[in-house]
């Protein structure tokens, strides 16, 4: 079983993979065997981890500046992975944004046009141009991060709710579009103690979620590891345009 899960011989391409979960599944995916391609908007810290996957796995990581909302930066993204590694087997649709806003009155065309970028817009790009070079190669398997929020959006997340619950449905036609050959899965992720949650009144979080989160608590990144490994291996060779609640089973 452990070959199931294996990545030896694989490369995979995780955006916002400098942080938060993106970093988890970065490391993870080195660790079972595979090749790496970070990218963020911030080369330093994409460099900083390549440098520790480098050291601490021995495999090869190419750190990448992109930003997601932006389709020619995401074409310069697949060339300079395909140009290092000759292939991509793994994309993972990582980067997001979920900016404050006072009121939804409030809201600008600018910030409602940034979220669907980079939560929407730059995912449907990635996974147009992977996965056409994943089915016309040898398949691969695309995972996306959503959240929770895409089935029980809040007033104060709106647009980002939007734009997850729109790569809910892109996963399943993206698993259409490219199938067989190209399997594309997606973790809707629930409340993460990344450095996103140092924003959070925690105590309030904490007795919230001692009342709706069956496991009482939100996650660790390092959590999400597991079902990413599972999307990205054969382990889940039968498993496409399938959304996975990873939410500690909050009601």
């Amino acid at each position: 079983m452990r070959d199931r899960f294996g990545l030896e011989g694989k490369v995979a391409l995780v955006t916002g993979g400098s942080r938060g979960l993106g970093r988890e599944m970065v490391l993870g995916f080195a660790e079972a065997g595979a090749d790496v391609v970070i990218a963020s908007r911030k080369l330093d810290a994409c460099e900083q981890l390549a440098a520790q996957v480098e050291k601490e796995t021995g495999r090869q990581a190419l750190a990448v500046a992109a930003h997601v909302g932006r389709w020619d930066q995401l074409d310069a993204l697949v060339d300079a992975a395909y140009e290092r590694f000759g292939k991509i087997d793994v994309l993972v649709n990582n980067a997001g944004m979920s900016p404050l806003y006072p009121s939804l009155v409030e809201i600008s065309e600018d910030l409602y046009d940034k979220t669907l970028g980079v939560n929407l817009k730059g995912p449907f790009r990635l996974m147009a141009l992977v996965g056409d070079r994943m089915s016309r190669g040898d398949g691969g398997s695309i995972i996306n991060v959503s959240s929770t929020a895409a089935v029980r959006p809040s007033p104060i997340e709106l647009p980002y709710a939007a734009a997850k619950a729109g790569l809910n449905a892109l996963t399943l036609g993206f698993a259409r579009a490219f199938g067989p050959k190209v399997r594309v899965n997606c973790i809707m992720a629930g409340p993460f103690l990344t450095d996103i949650s140092k924003a959070w009144d925690l105590e309030a979080f904490e007795k919230q979620a001692r009342l709706s989160m069956a496991m009482q608590r939100g996650g660790q990144p390092e959590e999400v590891v597991g079902a990413a490994l599972y999307f990205a291996s054969e382990a889940s060779s039968f498993t496409t345009g399938a959304v996975l609640r990873l939410d500690g089973g909050t009601a």
